[in-house]
């Protein structure tokens, strides 16, 4: 009952957010599709400190110690659909395997925008991974949340949360209404271990396509818990060395001169990264 501000708030947002309802737009030959979780989240972003004041950062913080309770409701839900749909999952299986390869894209987008823009070492955490809570506990476990890896990956993760949602829910919009890509395999690319933003491709993805909604629901679950057991693993094997590696090609095409060499948290002074 502590947090009964919150929970009010909450419920007024959501009676807002579904009168609004799901608005659809023409764009082209496809539909640009607004979901309430859109609303709700915009309309929350002007009750912070920032704008509104009606919230205090207290409020803030006891909030976000909800959201994993939320979620975990959220994907029970999601398990209840990929019983009735696990042929496809396990004839696509070869192809939901793959495409966890795909979440290494972000260090070759990344790395070099990172690097352009001005970062130095807080490109090694923002740009390994799309900075999850497991990445965040491989980089404080490597380097430490108090250094400048540690930054980066808090600010890709911040921004993630306030932003993450908004952009993925527009980004399948658009992908469906533009690219020619399968629903499944955006519903499949929809899982990169947040599952607020799973939620938000797949809900959008299926007010274009409402005939195959439990499909794609399943195929994200699906998605997403395989980026969730293997996510970490790639990140530390594969995107991190990889991200290192990149780093230095980088720094040293952009500024002439190699970049500094660091020790990690769990080394030895003299072993350097």
């Amino acid at each position: 009952m502590k947090n009964w501000k919150n929970h009010i708030i909450v419920l007024i947002l959501v009676i807002i957010s579904e009168l609004i309802g799901v608005l659809k737009y023409n764009v082209g030959p496809g539909t640009i599709v607004l979901l309430p979780m859109l609303y709700a989240l915009i309309l929350g972003v002007l009750l912070t400190p920032k704008f509104l004041k009606v919230v205090n950062d207290k409020d803030m913080k006891d909030a976000g110690t909800l959201i994993t309770i939320s979620l975990m409701l959220l994907m029970a839900r999601y398990g209840t659909m990929i019983g009735p749909t696990l042929p496809k999952i396990i004839k696509s299986s070869p192809a939901l395997i793959l495409q966890e390869f795909g979440n290494i894209g972000t260090v070759f987008l990344g790395v070099p925008l990172a690097v352009f823009l001005g970062l130095k070492r807080e490109t090694i955490g923002a740009a390994h991974s799309i900075a999850r809570e497991p990445n965040i506990a491989l980089i404080s476990d490597v380097y430490g949340l108090d250094g400048e890896e540690g930054q980066g990956v808090m600010g890709v993760y911040i921004c993630g949360t306030v932003f993450g949602t908004v952009f993925f829910g527009l980004l399948a919009s658009f992908c469906a209404a533009y690219l020619p890509i399968h629903p499944y395999a955006l519903a499949m690319a929809s899982g990169v271990g947040s599952a607020s933003m799973m939620t938000a491709c797949v809900g959008s993805l299926s007010a274009m396509f409402p005939d195959m909604s439990d499909t794609l629901a399943a195929f994200g679950a699906a998605s997403n818990m395989l980026s969730g057991l293997d996510g970490l693993y790639m990140s530390l094997w594969i995107s991190l060395p990889l991200t290192e590696w990149l780093y230095k090609r980088s720094y040293k095409l952009k500024y002439g001169v190699e970049p500094k060499k660091v020790a990690t948290k769990n080394s030895n002074p003299s072993e350097e990264v």
